[in-house]
């Protein structure tokens, strides 16, 4: 049985378009009584009345009590409904409102929202900005004007209000793109059991995994079953198409990685990096704190706020020098400087000052390399050694307009390292959450162990964090994201 339909009022609502045998009524749906629990079903609400007690509102209702992820949800028809609701989730979009230019004499406009597009191009940041917080089939829009745009109102609309030809097309078209598998299934496609998205950006310099690694995930994924796919940050609205979301772009708080998560985990999907991993490791203050509260080693470390030298000068007693200082959010030894006296520590702070107010100093641990063990679900799964680069005190150097410079690498079998690295990474890791996570770890010549940072998005590269493992090492990932999926 097909695991998509679209629900409307009479089957004669969706004459204009093209056939279809996932198109059912309302009345159709409500008797699907049999469809099994554990089958993941999507449903498009095309019903016309969606006030409270009404077709559409009964339909989308019903489809999450059947545990059916349902476009729109009822958090949703409720907001709609009271314009005091609604304006209070769209203070975000005020900017793209901001933007719009006047539109001559005219004191209002309205236009539709078809899935997070619309016809007008002027208004197409603003349709998708809409429709992220209330995802509709068909939303109409008023603005109106009076020295600035203000938003005046926003409301669900059904297919028999749908009437231009131009416009019937424009939704079709729509749809087409919104759920691809919907309406282009191919027949002789492998049937999946899950569909898993994979977030990558093709664009980022220095990603979490090249283009073989993506490849080797989608191929551990097809053989258990999982059909992977990847997606960017344009395909935030298809979310509710999958089961799972796979993060493979660099994290950040404020950024979309981490609205994916949380749409995601709003959703009910299984989801790696998780938006708590994701908080919790992408500031450097709080995870030096929770280590330090936890007794979990590391170097000696302190918070600065300040430039003035009497604070810095307790830094260098505390810390001596050198000292290296970080930004919360850095990434891949960005925004990093080590400062061998007075005079580099007062330069580096006030550069760092200017887009922090809380800035990490960590004394100088000196090691040839720097662990990453990578761990699953509490589990140790990886181990690479990672060499600093030649005549450098980190294992990435960034050069102005070239591409940054790395270390070797030597990749390992968990057996072989240390057990002090492997406890402290664990310990970290269990402060964290249970996913996918990559502990850097410093072993000082005289034995001293110090966990450095927990990356909730690790590195895996081909040829690099997979010498050892190969191809286990993906199917390993998929086998837990399974794992998680079957366990729902």
């Amino acid at each position: 049985m097909s695991g998509y339909f679209v629900v409307v009022d009479e089957l004669d609502d969706w004459a204009p378009y093209f056939p279809s045998r996932e198109v059912i009524s309302f009345d159709q749906y409500l008797a699907k009584t049999d469809i099994p629990a554990d089958q993941t079903v999507r449903i498009l609400n095309f019903c016309r009345n969606k006030r409270a007690l009404g077709r559409g509102y009964y339909c989308s209702l019903l489809a999450e009590a059947r545990g059916h992820k349902v476009i729109p949800n009822i958090s949703v028809l409720n907001d709609l409904r009271r314009k005091k609701l609604y304006t209070l989730k769209l203070e975000e979009v005020a900017k793209s409102i901001a933007k719009l230019k006047p539109a001559g004499n005219a004191a209002q406009v309205t236009f539709r929202v078809f899935l997070g597009e619309c016809q007008q191009a002027e208004f197409a940041e603003l349709a998708k900005s809409i429709f992220e917080r209330f995802a509709a089939p068909v939303l109409e829009v008023t603005l109106e004007y009076d020295g600035q745009w203000s938003l005046e109102k926003v409301h669900t609309l059904s297919l028999k209000e749908i009437s231009d030809e131009a416009e019937q097309e424009f939704l079709a078209n729509t749809l087409e793109k919104f759920s691809n598998r919907l309406w282009r299934k191919p027949k002789t496609r492998k049937h999946y059991r899950y569909d898993v998205a994979m977030l990558v950006n093709a664009e980022e310099s220095m990603p979490p995994s090249d283009k073989k690694a993506l490849n080797h995930f989608i191929k551990a994924a097809d053989k258990l079953g999982i059909n992977l796919e990847t997606i960017g940050k344009r395909d935030y609205v298809r979310l509710a198409e999958y089961d799972g979301l796979f993060i493979r772009e660099t994290t950040s708080i404020d950024h979309h990685t981490y609205r994916f998560a949380k749409k995601a985990e709003a959703e009910g999907m299984v989801v790696i990096d998780d938006p708590t991993s994701i908080l919790r490791c992408t500031n450097k203050v709080y995870l030096a704190d929770l280590l330090r509260t936890n007794k979990v080693p590391t170097p000696k470390t302190l918070l600065l706020s300040h430039t003035d030298k009497d604070s810095l000068q307790h830094a260098i007693d505390y810390l001596g020098l050198p000292i290296v200082l970080k930004i919360p959010d850095g990434a891949f030894s960005r925004g990093m400087y080590k400062a061998t006296n007075m005079d580099e520590l007062v330069d580096a702070m006030k550069k760092l000052s200017k887009t922090s107010a809380l800035v990490l100093a960590q004394e100088f641990l000196y090691t040839e390399y720097d662990w990453r063990i990578g761990v699953l679900n509490n589990k140790p799964l990886y181990a690479c050694r990672y060499f600093m680069v030649k005549g450098h005190w980190q294992i990435y150097r960034h050069d102005d307009g070239k591409k940054a410079a790395t270390g070797g690498f030597e990749t390992m079998p968990t057996y072989e390292v240390p057990q002090a690295v492997l406890e402290a990474s664990l310990k970290a890791c269990r402060l964290i959450g249970d996913g996918f996570y990559g502990v850097d770890v410093k072993q000082t010549k005289d034995g001293r162990v110090a966990v450095i940072e927990v990356n909730d998005n690790p590195s895996i590269d081909s040829s690099v964090e997979d010498k050892f493992l190969g191809q286990a090492l993906y199917y390993e990932v998929m086998a837990e994201f399974l794992r998680r999926l079957e366990s729902q």
